[in-house]
């Protein structure tokens, strides 16, 4: 099949549907990805990149278009609202004339914005098309439940706008069980919502670190509670810094985040007003290649998100990752997450937002033995390999993609 892969984002950005385009490459198919100029996380264009410069790339055989994009800057309302409406405007109005020839289906993947779904429904148009949408951000939801949105009307239109493309789209993928109702509700069809979740990229899947590059000073010795990935309001970090206050005294009890996003900044002036640089580390961020590596050094990986009703229907995608190389995990949610590691046998929860339950479920994390928390990981491994292994979610989507682009319904 020839697919077009419409993404706000993708490579050199870390995001899961770099390795999707290329699972389905390796699977024979042509794959086009329309995509906005990197600037995630740090709000500006990666070096090498700007307006109009690396328009066309080659990722590995998958041909990487790009348009012009206004960045997102430091992640504020405006910034983030211009950001959004740049990528449709601009892949709506060039994408049509760099993305020539007929395309038997268009996938969208939607971690947030919404919004990358309208230069989607004007390919549909124009080339005749059905729109497989993969959603793994609620919206509206999740814009009142991080405070991004709080003006009824606001968020008013948002829900019609996603009612809107999700009329539109032929297939509507959701990433959590628990999506299926809210999706339902603002518009999509149930006999068009599909299960598909997250996987974790292979990397991931051998279970430990073969090739040892990482400064031995980047880790402390002691305990290693490590967070990885976007540092940003849903992931409640004035828990996970309370739950470090609470366990101050406990110095050889050390917290890793490893990762950037909009909160970083409020995260580094918290560390140092709660005196905790002895035990909080922030290690940045780093390419997704030697994230296996830093995996490697925990004794426990952290996941964690707001008590909202938004997030506990989430299965936030760090714990696939977590899950497929074999580490315990102790998981302060509420909701899908939560379930998941508890099915799994793969460690602890607690609450979402209760710093005094974090911090005991760290304590006990410790005070288990090595053995045990060796076959938590291991529990969590098998449990990844029958519910999210990637070569059986990849053929699950090539069969889905393959029904649907046979079908070729009429354009809506």
């Amino acid at each position: 099949m020839r697919i077009l892969v419409v993404t706000q984002y993708f490579w050199p950005e870390n995001f899961r549907i770099n390795d999707l385009a290329l699972g389905l490459r390796d699977a024979g198919h042509d794959v086009t990805v329309l995509t906005g100029v990197p600037n995630y996380p740090a709000g500006r264009f990666f070096p090498g990149y700007g307006w109009f410069r690396k328009m066309r790339e080659d990722y590995s055989g998958v041909d990487v278009i790009r348009v012009p994009i206004i960045p997102r800057g430091n992640g504020g309302g405006l910034r983030l609202t211009l950001n959004y409406l740049s990528f449709v405007l601009f892949a709506c109005l060039f994408g049509p004339v760099r993305c020539r020839g007929g395309f038997d289906l268009i996938f969208v993947y939607e971690p947030s914005p919404i919004t990358v779904g309208l230069p989607a429904i004007v390919f549909k148009k124009l080339k005749r098309a059905p729109i497989m949408f993969w959603v793994l951000d609620l919206w509206p939801e999740s814009l009142a439940a991080t405070g991004a949105v709080t003006s009824p009307r606001i968020l008013k239109g948002v829900r019609w706008l996603v009612g809107f493309i999700y009329k539109h789209c032929d297939r509507v993928l959701v990433q959590s069980q628990a999506f299926v109702e809210p999706v339902a509700r603002v518009g999509a069809a149930r006999d068009k919502i599909l299960y598909f979740p997250n996987w974790a990229e292979s990397l991931f899947q051998s279970g430990h670190s073969e090739k040892t590059t990482l400064s031995a000073g980047l880790f402390p010795e002691g305990f290693r509670v490590m967070f990885a990935g976007n540092v940003g309001a849903a992931q409640d970090f004035p828990t996970i810094l309370s739950a470090a206050e609470l366990l101050r005294s406990e110095t050889d009890i050390h917290w890793l985040i490893v990762g950037d996003g909009r909160m970083l900044t409020w995260v580094r002036e918290q560390v140092e007003q709660r005196g905790l640089t002895r035990t909080v580390h922030l290690l940045g961020q780093h390419p997704l290649e030697v994230m296996p590596q830093f995996f490697d050094k925990a004794d426990v990986m952290l996941v964690t998100l707001k008590r909202e009703a938004i997030f506990s229907l989430t299965i936030p995608g760090k714990l696939q990752s977590y899950l497929a190389f074999g580490k315990p995990v102790v998981a302060a949610l509420d909701g899908a997450g939560a379930q998941v590691v508890q099915e799994a046998g793969a460690g602890r929860t607690c609450a979402a937002e209760d710093p005094q339950a974090l911090a005991h479920a760290v304590l006990a994390m410790r005070r288990t033995s090595e053995a045990e928390r060796i076959s938590m990981g291991q529990n969590g491994k098998a449990y990844y390999a029958k519910n999210f292994e990637r070569a059986m979610l990849l053929a699950r989507l090539q069969r889905w993609m393959q029904e649907l682009a046979a079908a070729r319904p009429a354009t809506t």
